[in-house]
């Protein structure tokens, strides 16, 4: 069985029995010039108030703050941490899914039917210098270039790529 006392501040027991002064008891942890030897502390040391701690790091300071909020606070806190994270690890796996489909989509079809238009488009500008070429040279009109004469076989001119 667990048996449970109350341990009492010694300054707190010299109250309640009237013999303690009524000087403030901040002052007793102040330093005073005769006191305060900076030369006593080493690097890992602090002075505060006149006691001196050493270094805690910036977590131990944090982790220490928790106990300042209630439990049901810090529960209510921790489930809506956990809630919006779990709410953000999905959002970004969805997010992912679809982007991956979207780029799957775009290289699979419609990187096909985009050449598929270009070599389209080619063609249809290919045929239609044919037929300027052809119209041109039965005509004769001014600004195309001229068929050959009749009785000089030279060669074929054929289809000439744009822009030669």
């Amino acid at each position: 069985m667990v048996r449970i006392e109350e341990v009492q501040d010694e300054t707190e027991k010299l109250r309640q029995q009237g013999l303690s002064t009524e000087k403030d008891d901040d002052d007793e942890w102040e330093a005073t010039d005769a006191d305060s030897d900076e030369d006593d502390l080493s690097d890992d040391e602090v002075e505060e108030r006149g006691l001196v701690v050493a270094n805690e790091s910036f977590w131990e300071r944090i982790s220490a703050l928790k106990d300042m909020l209630s439990p049901g606070l810090r529960a209510k806190i921790s489930r809506t941490w956990q809630l919006t994270s779990a709410y953000g690890f999905f959002g970004g796996w969805v997010a992912g899914k679809l982007i991956w489909i979207g780029v799957t989509s775009a290289l699979l079809v419609g990187l096909p039917f985009a050449l598929a238009v270009e070599d389209e488009s080619r063609f249809a500008v290919q045929e239609k210098e044919i037929a300027a070429q052809q119209q041109g040279s039965s005509s004769g009109a001014p600004g195309t270039p001229l068929a050959p004469p009749a009785g000089v076989s030279g060669q074929s001119q054929g289809l000439r790529p744009p822009g030669f």
